[in-house]
């Protein structure tokens, strides 16, 4: 049986610190957290999850909380990305109550930002960018921006 191989191009970008940065977190789908955990115990490889939802328990059915990701050593979770934002109507508000959640309960938001393809040949690259900044980091202390991608 072959091997499977999981590549990522990186064009002509990052240097050796970034390059360190970079796969120092992965992300797996839920359902292979926990063997991801398992396979990363004892490494410097740090533990991400690719979403959470925004309350700590409740009738959300399919979604996943932060206490559910530090229960498998999740020490990362990305939030705002750009498929969650389009194909399922994320707004920044909900964005920004993911980001104080994950930040309440111990975990790194990775805060994903950016326009759509319609919204650059507009030219609203500047302001879209700009809002979701300003309002999915709402009531963020500076002190808790430290813990922030």
């Amino acid at each position: 049986m072959r091997k499977k191989v999981i590549a990522g191009n990186w064009k002509m970008h990052n240097n050796v610190q970034e390059t360190k940065d970079l796969i120092n977190i992965v992300c797996p789908t839920f359902t292979n957290l926990l063997t991801a955990a398992n396979e990363l115990a004892g490494t410097e490889i740090k533990l991400g999850a690719q979403n959470m939802f925004y309350e700590d328990k409740g009738a959300f059915t399919g979604e996943i909380s932060a206490d559910m990701l530090k229960s498998v050593c999740a020490e990362y979770v990305i939030l705002g990305h750009s498929e969650r934002r389009t194909i399922f109507g994320e707004t920044d508000e909900i964005i920004n109550k993911k980001i104080l959640k994950a930040l309440e309960k111990g975990l790194k938001p990775i805060f994903c930002i950016g326009e759509t393809l319609e919204e650059r040949e507009k030219n609203l690259t500047f302001n879209v960018v700009k809002n979701q900044i300003v309002n999915g980091l709402k009531n963020v202390s500076a002190d808790n921006m430290k813990n922030i991608i």
